[in-house]
């Protein structure tokens, strides 16, 4: 299977999009049915069932935090939430054509502003599956520098 890097990037970028609009609803049909979010505890992590993880989420969940997220009742919507997004160094680090499977690695760093401004920083590493001229995430990774460290609730996705 060939992949174009550029596809990849475009791809990446229109999900960094999506979070910096905030717009859930579009970011979480980038996912696969079967996809997940994974933010571990540690870099060394490998399983985020047995072990535990800052967020790991499926479908169902990301439904509900979306539907959650912008209710006009829920007391953590009392200011918008604004982010920036920035991904650089976007490499694919393996491609498996028996099941199709692109996993790609990038660096990046997010802004977040709710009250405060928090800095994220890490690296992501996506598998990702084609779906006709685009991609599906079957799951993204999201290793933070400081993941040990002690973390304030997460409004919104990294």
């Amino acid at each position: 299977m060939s992949v174009d890097i550029r596809d990849v990037e475009d791809f990446l970028n229109t999900e960094a999009d999506l979070l910096d609009a905030t717009n859930l609803e579009e970011w979480m049909a980038l996912y696969a049915e079967d996809g997940c979010y994974w933010m571990p505890m540690g870099p060394d992590q490998t399983d985020p069932l047995g072990e535990i993880s800052i967020l790991y989420e499926n479908k169902t969940l990301m439904a509900i935090r979306c539907n959650n997220f912008g209710h006009r009742l829920a007391p953590s919507m009392e200011y918008p939430v604004r982010c920036s997004h920035i991904i650089s160094r976007v490499k694919i680090s393996d491609v498996k054509s028996d099941d199709k499977v692109i996993t790609v690695t990038s660096n990046f760093q997010a802004v977040v502003f709710y009250r405060e401004q928090t800095l994220y920083a890490g690296r992501y590493t996506h598998q990702l599956v084609s779906d006709g001229d685009s991609f599906k995430i079957v799951q993204k990774r999201v290793d933070l520098v400081n993941a040990d460290a002690n973390h304030k609730s997460l409004l919104i996705y990294i």
